[in-house]
């Protein structure tokens, strides 16, 4: 089944709320159930599974139900949208910086 690439504004969205960051560092352990995951972030099961779902929507999460259990794991593809619009960032503010560093040395004219 193919995926759709994850949009940069709902992967945003998704790790701007401090409960979905932390159960994104949680999962970066390694694929846990949606308990182990709820155990230290002090909200309810529920909660956690609301979360689960936006950051699942946004493409960061991915999860599965085997029986009564669900094992979340992280999705590699959302944080690589992420990555990829960062890294456009970087690399235009450094050909800006360059450029500034370039005119900075230039000798003065005025001298």
């Amino acid at each position: 089944m193919s995926r759709k690439k994850p949009s940069v504004d709902r992967v945003f969205h998704a790790l701007g709320d401090p409960s979905r960051r932390a159960i994104v560092e949680k999962l970066s352990e390694g694929p846990m159930s949606v308990s182990r995951l709820a155990e230290p972030l002090n909200i309810t099961l529920a909660a956690v599974v609301q979360h689960l779902q936006v950051l699942e929507e946004s493409g960061l999460v991915q999860t599965e139900k085997v029986g009564r259990v669900r094992t979340c794991r992280i999705e590699p593809a959302g944080l690589a949208v992420v990555e990829q619009w960062v890294g456009d960032r970087r690399s235009m503010w450094e050909r800006r910086l360059d450029h500034l560093g370039d005119l900075l040395a230039e000798p003065d004219e005025s001298d």
